[in-house]
């Protein structure tokens, strides 16, 4: 394709504005865009937020069909584009870390911008973006005075219905290959959940448990309190020096060094609560999140957290798969104190109101065994996943790329190619 002509963004674009700050609600609020709704496939709905009703009156960035969002924050999503391309069904607005780019004089043809864009994200990041390096962000100035290679509208709008047939067979592949990560999430979730509460026997005689988030368990097993199974641990770290863990209600009690983590630190870690390998490691402050496991090594926690030695009748692979079910965070929250969902703290004397399930310790150890095969095959299905949508997202690139840029004419054998 020949360009007629590059021009500044800014002199086609007649509006390149960020959006505005929310006020976040649980429920019945009006949806948000955040820069985890801006995908190359579209505005993922399922990362839409909600903002207050009450506060809607200062809201200026309410997006229309045709607009162009790009994230104007985030490391790995900075310069990250999507396109609006049917009117939305509800009034939404985007957020501060959202820059809407819009044409209200039809001087272009919007999904064409899409896709010149979409293949620029690193050079917009360095072209475009300003600030420190942990406060990195778009600066709408400079993304209005970047040059685009523009051709005529009957131009755009040719390249534009061939790119979106490719594009769009690519993009329903990768959409439904999303589906199916979500979908071995919730096997794994649910496959965890019945062995840690009904065990790995279904014809085994069960009972009444009588504990509302257990329901019914293996008749033979037992149901103690907390208090019964858990000595709380409160030894201290003289010089501060032991391996230093944390607590995620994603990956458990791991190490800190393995995190890439740019929160403070102590100058001293004197004082800081000693942990053993099998102890139950306890995020006072995000246990309603789940932000609890088993330590599988001996080190130091935070003094904000509580530290549990279980005693011998438990198995601490088990303990640790049993904690971090959801089920059992949310009973635990009954438990914790405070006044916000978002503040609450779970206290030892929280914790010890629980009620846990007990299967004899040799079951116990079968069924994390158990679970450990099971969600390895799952975890490498979900895994080898991933790596195709990486491909297929690599390969929709390459192929805008070099349409944008004339190097690809784009006919109807690289439509039935890319689609196969």
């Amino acid at each position: 394709m020949k360009y007629s002509k590059r021009v500044k963004l800014k002199y086609v674009a007649d509006y390149i504005q960020r959006g505005d700050a929310p006020t976040y609600v649980e429920s019945n609020g009006v949806p948000v865009i955040n820069q985890a709704c801006v995908q190359a496939s579209g505005v993922d709905q399922l990362k839409i937020k909600l903002h207050d009703p009450a506060d809607i009156d200062r809201i200026t960035s309410w997006l229309q069909q045709n607009d162009i969002l790009i994230n104007s924050t985030g490391t790995g999503t900075l310069g990250r584009v999507a396109h609006v391309r049917e009117e939305p069904n509800l009034p939404m607005f985007a957020d501060g870390h959202v820059t809407i780019i819009r044409d209200s004089a039809r001087r272009f043809v919007p999904r064409y911008l899409f896709y010149v864009l979409s293949v620029q994200q690193e050079q917009i990041t360095v072209e475009c973006a300003e600030g420190a390096t942990n406060q990195i962000e778009l600066s709408r100035h400079r993304l209005g005075n970047k040059y685009i290679d523009w051709p005529s509208i009957e131009s755009q709008q040719q390249l534009v219905t061939r790119l979106d047939q490719v594009t769009d067979n690519l993009n329903n592949l990768i959409s439904e290959k999303r589906r199916l990560i979500l979908l071995l999430g919730q096997k794994r979730h649910a496959l965890i959940a019945s062995a840690i509460t009904r065990g790995l026997n279904p014809n085994a005689p069960h009972r009444d448990s009588g504990i509302p988030w257990l329901g019914r368990i293996p008749a033979h097993w037992k149901i103690e309190r907390a208090k019964w199974l858990f000595v709380e641990r409160d030894i201290r770290s003289d010089s501060g020096d032991e391996e230093l863990l944390s607590v995620s209600h994603l990956t458990g009690v791991t190490s800190r060094a393995e995190k890439n983590v740019n929160m403070f630190m102590a100058e001293s870690m004197e004082g800081y609560k000693r942990c053993e390998a099998g102890d139950l490691v306890i995020n006072t402050l995000w246990a309603w999140m789940g932000a609890m496991g088993v330590a599988r090594q001996s080190g130091i926690v935070s003094p904000a957290y509580n530290v549990y030695q279980p005693l011998p009748v438990l198995d601490p692979e088990y303990v640790d798969l049993l904690v971090r079910t959801p089920r059992f965070a949310e009973e635990i929250t009954r438990y914790s104190k405070g006044v916000w969902s978002s503040r609450l703290r779970l206290y030892p004397e929280g914790l010890y109101e629980a009620w846990l399930p007990v299967p004899p310790k040799k079951e116990q150890q079968a069924i994390a065994a158990y679970i450990q095969e099971e969600t390895k095959k799952i975890d490498n299905f979900a895994q080898a996943t991933k790596r195709t949508i990486a491909l297929l997202q690599e390969r929709r690139s390459a192929l805008i790329s070099a349409a944008v840029t004339g190097q690809l004419m784009i006919g109807a054998e690289t439509t039935e190619a890319a689609a196969a």
